[in-house]
């Protein structure tokens, strides 16, 4: 929105700040962090009066998840909030890859709240029937698969760039919407599964969208694609915006999430901004480069599928507890010191997965 107020500008005042992503995202990313910090306290009062006994405890879940009860969810709401206004405010709105990232991550994060809504008014931790949630995730991210085919340039239309491999494109055909499909659903869960500890996977989070924001930057402008040598998507470089957006409200949500908890993310976050992960990707052609910067998130979601079809064939388990988080928390390990290792993991595998723009 504030982007408009370059038609005021002569090209050499104030007002031609706004011409550039860089400035914009920057303020993108003090709107957000303030969002959080005015709201926050409110938010988390509101939720605690709403929810009463705040989000159900897993009876099978670690012991030490017992002295967590009565803390509220929905948590998520905040860095929503935070991520929505920023995004209005800064970005470009007549560009449709904005559009395409917000849509994904307004409509999960809708998903997740009927979720929390669910456990909470129900008291219990089944919410939303999972093949319900699966089957709506589905249709958002059909529908963002789409977007991105007619967003993106004819060239790269349908195909799959590959990271290090510089001239690679694999033509996907009529099966690049189901590939954005399974990458933008199964980043929404994986996240979803992370969010198990205090402060888990909100860091990684923001981790994995700084370095997205990055290269839609990298990405978006022609200049840098020819010295990196990375596939030329036109108009990618907002998206930076919405990243920053998503740094500044996750930092503010962080405040009050860091253990113990005041608030949780719940399902109103954790869908949200894992969608939001998996759409930047599809709209950024760095699909195979989120498994690497998400490594987290994959590990996390591949524990829960092994576990479940091993013990499905054998009736044994391979963790302790799935996901793997709590398979640490069961062999004893404090959960600051889990949450701290997995986000310096998280950040290894960030500079790994950038170091992909140069490494050709």
């Amino acid at each position: 929105m504030l982007y408009w107020l370059t038609l005021l500008s002569d090209g050499g005042d104030f007002f031609n700040l706004f011409r550039y992503i860089t400035f914009r995202a920057g303020g993108a990313f003090i709107t957000a962090l303030v969002f959080g910090f005015l709201f926050g306290r409110p938010l988390i009062n509101l939720l605690r009066k709403k929810q009463g006994k705040g989000q159900p405890i897993r009876e099978d879940g670690p012991e030490g998840h017992f002295s967590k009860a009565g803390t509220p969810t929905m948590g998520g709401a905040l860095i929503l909030g935070a991520l929505i206004v920023s995004t209005l405010l800064w970005a470009r709105l007549d560009n449709g890859f904005v559009w395409m990232v917000l849509f994904v991550t307004v409509a999960f994060g809708a998903i997740g709240f009927a979720d929390d809504y669910a456990k909470v008014s129900k008291q219990n931790t089944a919410g939303v029937p999972g093949k319900l949630r699966l089957g709506l995730g589905f249709i958002i991210a059909t529908i963002a698969g789409l977007a991105a085919y007619y967003l993106h340039p004819e060239s790269l239309q349908n195909q799959l760039a590959l990271p290090v491999f510089k001239d690679t494109l694999i033509n996907l055909g009529i099966l690049f919407i189901p590939f954005a499909l399974i990458v933008i659903v199964g980043s929404a869960n994986a996240v979803n599964l992370t969010d198990g500890l205090d402060g888990l996977a909100i860091m990684p989070v923001m981790i994995a969208a700084g370095t997205l924001g990055v290269i839609a930057y990298a990405v978006g402008r022609v200049d840098f694609t020819d010295y990196l040598d990375v596939h030329y998507v036109p108009g990618t470089g907002e998206i930076l915006i919405f990243s920053m957006g998503l740094i500044g409200g996750g930092l503010g949500f962080l405040w009050y999430n860091a253990p113990p908890a005041a608030v949780f993310m719940g399902d109103t976050g954790s869908l949200a901004l894992g969608g939001a992960l998996g759409a930047i990707a599809v709209a950024t052609k760095h699909e195979i480069v989120l498994a690497i910067v998400g490594g987290v998130f994959v590990v996390e979601a591949l524990s829960v599928i092994i576990q479940v079809a091993y013990f499905k064939r054998t009736g044994k388990r391979v963790f302790l507890m799935a996901p793997i988080h709590h398979h640490y928390e069961k062999k004893g390990w404090a959960e600051p010191q889990i949450v701290i290792r997995f986000w310096i993991v998280s950040l290894i595998l960030a500079m790994i997965g950038l170091a992909t723009l140069k490494v050709r």
